[in-house]
């Protein structure tokens, strides 16, 4: 594979107009127009746009994905490959992006099947205040997309009508900086690293059940379900290869820009003291001890395979998932493969529990990106934009509602978007204990 030219286009300001087109660091939006495009498709009933920015006291409900527009202007394929258009390898040639900014979907849909009575379905997003501190996603400049789909959809239905919204409006809106120059442009080339450097691997165990459609995570539009390991270039997550589901949005499962933003797969590509091997999305989250086993050795077979001296492993999800991670972890010291696991923590409302499930003596390289578990309070909001006017905070049958924009008081971190650092793309400081 060849390398991947990364031209970024600085949003500084976003506008609703009568066009969608972009010019020093602003981006007007022809929200009529793609609105009018999204309801082509007959399971989408209706669609709105609106614009929220860092520092304002606004909260945004209902999200289902969060994107950075993007799209391929050279080299194979385009961007989200077996969803917008045919599989094809991406992952070279040019890629414009829209720094600075996301596309943020939000729709009111509840599903029809549920994983745990009190399983969280969307998210929300402040942009200023102690929301907004959690979470990267307050920082850019954020256009807000609320669909209304038609009733009695299916998840999988719901899935895709959402993703063929999202990601052809963020396609549409990047198609604005075909023919310009960009800010700066990063290019990303580990095949052209030397063969005598250490060679690393980032190892991802993604949290997916068999029978639930639309999987976690899907590769080219394929849902990795009952998979095993599966090898990815560095490069074709930048281009969309990976993609999440819609049905279930919780900060623990990334969405679509934490894909495109990888901060363990960025991190090597840019640090040329290794060559950077490849990245390993490992199916976790198996029933049997056997089973979890089997994923683990499979994982450090496929590591061994691609030559690694050393691995950055990290995970996706909840639950004894985990079992797998730390197996793996175990595999590859026990093969002389060098490991740093990277995770969140269950510490406890004060952090004082058990912070992890599970443990194995080999895993003596472990970094710490933050506790899942503590009380989140909210203050009122002045706006509220998306797709619900009330709340259920606590999700199960009965619970109560309270109005969007008053005080909110969250038991974790799971239901504010972005709000876990589940791989450590975040700069934070810990305090001795």
């Amino acid at each position: 594979m060849t390398a991947l030219e990364l031209a970024a286009y600085r949003v500084r300001e976003i506008r609703l107009g009568g066009e969608t087109r972009y010019a020093s660091g602003v981006l007007e939006v022809d929200a009529e127009g793609l609105a009018a495009w999204a309801v082509e498709d007959p399971r989408v009933r209706s669609a709105s746009f609106d614009v929220v920015h860092p520092g304002e006291k606004a909260r945004v409900t209902g999200i289902r994905d969060v994107v950075e527009p993007r799209i391929k202007t050279a080299g194979t394929g385009q961007i989200f490959p077996g969803v917008l258009g045919p599989v094809a390898p991406v992952g070279q040639g040019r890629t414009h992006r829209l720094s600075g900014m996301a596309l943020v979907t939000a729709v009111a849909y509840e599903g029809t099947v549920r994983t745990g009575t009190t399983a969280q379905r969307s998210a929300i997003l402040d942009m200023w205040g102690p929301g907004a501190d959690m979470t990267p996603l307050s920082s850019l400049n954020n256009l807000v997309l609320t669909l209304d789909l038609e009733d009695g959809l299916s998840a999988y239905e719901a899935h895709q009508a959402i993703q063929r919204a999202e990601f052809g409006t963020a396609l549409r809106l990047a198609e604005a900086t075909k023919e310009l120059e960009p800010d700066d442009v990063e290019i990303h080339d580990p095949d052209a690293d030397g063969a005598d450097l250490p060679a690393a691997v980032v190892i991802i165990g993604c949290f997916t059940e068999p029978d639930n459609k639309p999987s976690n995570v899907a590769y080219y539009g394929f849902p990795v379900q009952e998979s095993l390991s599966t090898v990815l270039h560095p490069n074709e997550l930048t281009d969309g290869a990976i993609t999440s589901s819609t049905i279930r949005t919780v900060s623990y499962h990334p969405i679509t820009w934490n894909w495109q933003h990888q901060p363990l797969a960025l991190g090597l590509l840019r640090d040329r003291r290794y060559r950077f091997a490849g990245v390993i999305l490992q199916r976790i989250g198996f029933e049997t001890s056997r089973e979890k086993e089997i994923a683990a050795h499979n994982a450090v077979r496929v590591a061994m395979s691609l030559g690694a001296d050393a691995a950055l492993i990290t995970r996706t999800g909840s639950g004894n998932a985990f079992i797998e991670v730390m197996l793996t972890v175990k595999g590859c010291e026990e093969r002389g493969i060098k490991t740093v696991l990277v995770t969140y923590e269950y510490g406890g409302k004060d952090g004082t529990e058990a912070p992890l499930l599970y443990y194995e003596k080999e895993a003596d390289a472990v970094i710490s990106t933050g506790n899942r578990d503590i009380v989140v309070e909210l203050p009122a909001a002045e706006r509220v934009v998306g797709a619900y006017d009330r709340l259920q905070l606590i999700n199960y049958p009965g619970a109560p509602y309270v109005a969007a924009g008053d005080p909110l008081v969250l038991e974790a971190r799971d239901v504010i978007a972005g709000g876990i650092d589940i791989w450590g793309g975040r700069d934070r400081l810990c305090r001795p204990y």
